[in-house]
């Protein structure tokens, strides 16, 4: 499938800005925060919404006039969309009936095979209100996956269910669609989704596509300020820095900068808050002295937001349930080999200067 040139203006506001993509068989994820514009755009793949520029070309063919009802096209939204007064089998059932490649021998099988694939073949003959969330969503699934087309568009399908749900379904998802035979678009917003699918990932922001491409890779080596923002959840620490005499200062402290940088040249620091600790990590390692404001305990975590010199935040995610008192001291230590280093004149889309311990010597 191609998009070519797709953009769209609503209320005078510009929704979709000159998407450009080719999307191949199999699972492509979508990802951006909640105004990026994934839901337009899918919309414009349905044929729900007809763009003011641009074609969508499937097979070839450019079907940017027609009609969704004759694209071959299916939508799986994030809300729960069933027929309540049908059951389970008929809800998976009615676009079969609408298709004349199928009869009602073919109908029956192939409502017990996504059934099956789904894992809700147990529950054929109940009515949507007497099935949990997890199982609602996997009806709407199912009757999305019943009839074989050319483009199947899931928008955040996952997003109102419990954690064990989602992981569960995630899961039994990125199984089935791994090698499907047509386009699967789908969308989140989500960096742990994205990651865990490791298929194709397009990174949505502002109605424009930020970076296209391996979502590891992309998560390793963010191009752009904006790219690792989208990839990073709990979300990216960002401190400000400036290079003098080849080396990168930030709040009282500086570590060795790359050799690109120019002297007097200001610099935004991104830092993940697992790569920052209360334990002192070796030699090289920054030290910012820092006072306890909060401690958010999980069980498994412990996210300790900190307050820096200059009034800057700073949040670190720390293993386990560990206790603080706030208006304590305590000194936050990071390896500046984990630290990105971007071009603050950028704003949210500032190049990537530097990220791995190649390019920073940790004891120069």
């Amino acid at each position: 499938m191609i998009l070519d040139g797709i953009s769209v203006r609503q209320r005078g506001e510009t929704w979709l800005d000159d998407i450009n993509l080719e999307l191949s068989d199999g699972m492509t994820t979508l990802i951006g925060p909640m105004t990026a514009g994934k839901t337009t755009l899918m919309r414009v793949v349905a044929g729900l919404l007809t763009p003011d520029s641009g074609r969508v070309v499937v097979d070839g063919k450019d079907v940017t006039k027609i009609s969704v009802r004759k694209r071959s096209v299916a939508f799986v939204y994030q809300q729960f969309i069933n027929y309540p007064s049908l059951t389970v089998y008929e809800n998976i059932a009615s676009p079969l009936r609408l298709d004349p490649r199928f009869r009602r021998a073919g109908i029956d099988r192939r409502v017990r095979e996504v059934a099956e694939l789904m894992g809700i073949a147990g529950l054929l003959e109940r009515r949507p209100s007497e099935l949990s969330g997890g199982q609602q969503q996997r009806t709407a699934i199912a009757r999305a996956l019943a009839r074989p087309v050319d483009v199947l568009l899931l928008d955040e399908p996952l997003a109102n269910l419990d954690f064990k749900l989602r992981e569960q379904l995630r899961a039994d998802l990125k199984t089935m669609f791994g090698g499907s035979s047509g386009v699967v678009l789908y969308s989140t917003a989500d960096p742990n989704e994205a990651l865990t699918f490791a298929a194709p990932t397009v990174v949505l922001g502002e109605g424009r596509v930020q970076h296209a491409g391996d979502v590891a890779d992309m998560y390793a080596h963010p191009p752009t300020l904006a790219v690792a923002a989208t990839l990073s959840d709990p979300p990216l620490n960002l401190l400000p820095g400036v290079v003098r005499d080849g080396r990168i200062e930030l709040l009282g402290t500086s570590f060795p900068a790359p050799r690109a940088h120019a002297s007097g040249q200001a610099v935004m620091l991104g830092i993940r808050p697992h790569q920052v600790t209360i334990e002192p990590v070796g030699p090289g390692a920054l030290e910012l002295p820092a006072e306890i404001r909060l401690a958010e305990v999980t069980g498994s975590a412990t996210f300790l937001h900190l307050l820096l010199q200059g009034g800057r935040h700073l949040v670190a995610h720390l293993p386990g349930t560990q206790l603080f008192t706030p208006g304590e001291p305590a000194v936050a230590y990071v390896n500046p080999a984990h630290i990105f280093v971007f071009d603050e004149a950028g704003g949210s889309g500032g190049r990537l200067l530097a990220t791995s311990a190649a390019e920073v010597d940790l004891h120069g």
